[in-house]
């Protein structure tokens, strides 16, 4: 089993950035996805961004340019790097891990951005 903590949600202004953190509890060597996805309410979880094992990272096409995702594999740490907030990125941010084909959900860190 694999347990994910989400920490660094808050409330920003538009234009402000924040950065999230996700703590794995195994090595993030061993897993072969890792990511973030967001949901609001009445709509369905979306992908913001992965990252693989192998450092290689996805976005969605709306945070292209804003966000970006880093991994330290010493900490066993995932990272979500958020610039120039819009409104529309409020949500709650979900990490999340593929493990031995299964895949795992951290319990979501509220992100607020005032317009």
């Amino acid at each position: 089993q694999v347990q994910l903590v989400e920490s660094g949600g808050g409330l920003v202004q538009a234009g402000g950035s924040l950065r999230l953190s996700c703590a794995a509890s195994v090595s993030i060597f061993s897993i072969n996805d890792m990511g973030w996805y967001r949901q609001v309410p009445g709509k369905q979880r979306e992908l913001v961004a992965t990252i693989t094992s192998s450092g290689s990272t996805n976005y969605a096409a709306f945070v292209k340019g804003r966000f970006t995702i880093s991994g330290d594999n010493a900490k066993n740490m995932v990272y979500l790097q958020m610039n120039s907030l819009k409104p529309e990125d409020t949500a709650v941010y979900y990490c999340t891990a593929v493990y031995r084909f299964y895949r795992y959900w951290g319990q979501g860190t509220q992100v607020t951005v005032s317009s």
